[in-house]
């Protein structure tokens, strides 16, 4: 059977796969899982309870909320704010777990449920799977002055702005910034603190209504934001995606800055300062070669993990690392978070720029990329291959002839039917010609009958 838990909590359409009974649900195994250590100390548990500004989120809270006070938890309603936010609060008030509601940077009609325990950490995968086993438990019910109690706490956004004013080592003052708010939930945050910062903030895409997030605007969609910068005149543009984890950057010329180069630039600027850890960063195998590359130059090691901030974040944690994050735009700073937070991280990259007087572009060129070609094959049998030996042969091949000059990456994707095959190289037209050859050989060999 599936696991309810993906990478990134339970999502799925909204009032079809994350309905009000799934959700209410949830909310009651999670209250007893995650609150069984302040039950067996005697006391009422208490959860933060966030969420993206998406429409199917209003009914989704409210079921969340109700099953956790049905369950016995004291619960502080935070209302819209980025994940980040609600991992920091979770630690911040001393809670004994956080819940966001938020898909990301999915489409508007889709919904998740995440849970982050005390502290405002992830959760691991035997967690998830004891909450999603007690979905359809009989739990006793508390009764009188045991059932929880709901607060509409508003000043969390402030004590999150705080915290992030308090990270950045310097101020953002004769910078102008457009930000990009993908009608999520760092609408109104995001342009907050980067003025509080001393920008000058030019919004676009922080109007949320509950129907147009994600729809054109953000880190998945950033035309509207080159062009902004361009017309404005700006310094920097700063794209977030819909619960504000990630963080894409433009340049003054439109250009894109991507989360390997974002990650090149703060990893040089960390060990300027002396707070990479042993001088390492940690990325996923997607990460460009040029990267990798990049960092040797600067004498950086880079540890590599599977696809996923989660698995970034547990080889962070297991090593004590500050620096970790994906190519899409996940950076996890550790020292002043628990998960990716888009807003620290353009910060970061704004607080740089005035540190060095170098503009994005400039700092930009940290490191090379490498042409990337990405081909998503469907229609074959995935689990085969990493054992099917035609397929590992024209890899080794492919390996063979780009050797020090690219690399070659097959892997089965975590959430669809479909094989990635990527390859870079020194060349567009050397990675393309690679890349259609594996994917031949990937149809030939592991095509479904």
């Amino acid at each position: 059977m599936a696991r309810l838990f993906g990478t990134d909590g339970v999502r799925g359409l909204a009032n079809v796969d994350i309905t009000a009974e799934l959700a209410m649900q949830l909310a009651v195994s999670a209250a007893h899982v995650l609150g069984a250590e302040a039950r067996a100390a005697g006391r009422k548990p208490k959860a933060v309870v966030g969420r993206d500004p998406r429409a199917s989120g209003e009914f989704l809270g409210a079921a969340v909320v109700a099953g956790l006070a049905s369950a016995g938890v004291d619960v502080h309603n935070v209302g819209v704010l980025p994940t980040p936010a609600v991992a920091f609060l979770t630690s911040d008030m001393d809670a004994h777990f956080g819940v966001m509601l938020s898909a990301s940077h999915n489409a508007m009609p889709d919904n998740g449920i995440k849970f982050f325990a005390a502290g405002g950490h992830k959760l691991p995968d035997a967690v998830e799977d004891e909450i999603a086993a007690g979905l359809d438990r009989v739990w006793e019910r508390p009764t009188g002055a045991q059932v929880g109690r709901v607060h509409q706490n508003r000043a969390g956004q402030a004590r999150y702005v705080a915290h992030l004013l308090e990270s950045i080592p310097n101020n953002l003052d004769g910078l102008t910034v457009v930000i990009d708010g993908a009608h999520g939930a760092a609408s109104s945050v995001s342009p907050e603190v980067f003025r509080l910062a001393g920008a000058e903030v030019i919004e676009i895409g922080t109007e949320p209504d509950g129907l147009n997030i994600n729809d054109g605007y953000g880190s998945t969609h950033l035309q509207h934001l080159k062009d902004a910068v361009v017309a404005k005149g700006a310094d920097i543009g700063i794209a977030h995606d819909g619960d504000a984890d990630r963080c894409l950057a433009v340049d003054a010329e439109g250009n894109e800055i991507d989360g390997d180069q974002i990650m090149g630039i703060l990893a040089v600027d960390m060990k300027s300062r002396g707070a990479l850890h042993e001088d390492t960063l940690v990325a996923t195998v997607m990460s460009n070669l040029g990267l990798i590359q990049a960092m040797e130059r600067e004498g950086i090691k880079v540890k590599q993990t599977g696809v996923g901030d989660r698995y970034v974040l547990e080889e962070m944690r297991a090593s004590s690392h500050t620096l970790g994050g994906e190519q899409s735009g996940h950076v996890i700073l550790l020292e002043h978070g628990t998960t990716g937070d888009g807003v620290l991280t353009g910060l970061m990259l704004a607080a740089r720029m005035v540190a060095t007087g170098k503009t994005i572009a400039e700092l930009g060129t940290v490191m090379t990329r490498l042409p990337q070609v990405l081909i998503n094959v469907k229609g074959v049998d995935k689990a085969r291959v990493e054992t099917d030996e035609g397929v590992q042969a024209a890899v080794a091949e492919a390996g063979q002839q780009l050797d020090g000059t690219g690399r070659v990456l097959l892997r089965k994707s975590g959430t669809e039917p479909v094989v990635r095959v990527m390859v870079e190289a020194a060349s567009a037209e050397e990675a393309q010609e690679v890349a259609d050859r594996l994917v031949t050989v990937v149809k030939d060999r592991l095509t479904l009958a």
